[in-house]
């Protein structure tokens, strides 16, 4: 039985991507790469694909970060602050859960995102709910990215 971790997502199955890992025993967070060269332009928001999607038990997420060493040398920064990955984004019917960090550039230069380049980290984690939540029992997330807040 699957507990948690990543997967490659179909479409980059054949371009060599790189599951994410911790790089020492007390690090929190798992590296996330990009999948592709991107080109963040100065002020612009630009989702940088990873190739990759998580799985996890119901009460967890995947909180996502900027690495700090990327975001102060590049002055970027995600646009959300902390991105978070649901449990039910895993698979889902639209993009299959591909996680996509959105980040934006704060400088004024042009800011390359290689193919490889650790951008983010992922760390797990668990969460509570309020007595008498039933939101969601029963129903199956359809959409990708953002689509909780639709109605």
């Amino acid at each position: 039985m699957k507990i948690r971790g990543f997967e490659i997502v179909s479409k980059y199955q054949d371009k060599n991507i790189h599951l994410p890992g911790r790089k020492t025993a007390c690090s929190a967070g798992y590296d996330l790469e990009a999948a592709e060269e991107s080109v963040l332009l100065p002020h612009q928001v630009v989702l940088v694909p990873t190739g990759l999607k998580v799985y996890m038990q119901e009460n967890e997420y995947l909180g996502i970060h900027a690495r700090s060493g990327f975001s102060i040398k590049n002055g970027v920064s995600l646009i959300n602050g902390q991105g978070i990955i649901d449990a039910d984004y895993y698979d889902n019917e639209e993009n299959e859960g591909h996680i996509m960090i959105p980040m934006i550039n704060h400088s004024e230069q042009e800011v390359i995102v290689s193919k490889g380049m650790r951008v983010a980290q992922g760390i797990f984690y668990t969460y509570l709910t309020a007595d008498g939540d039933a939101i969601g029992i029963g129903s199956k997330r359809a959409g990708g990215m953002g689509s909780t807040g639709e109605v």
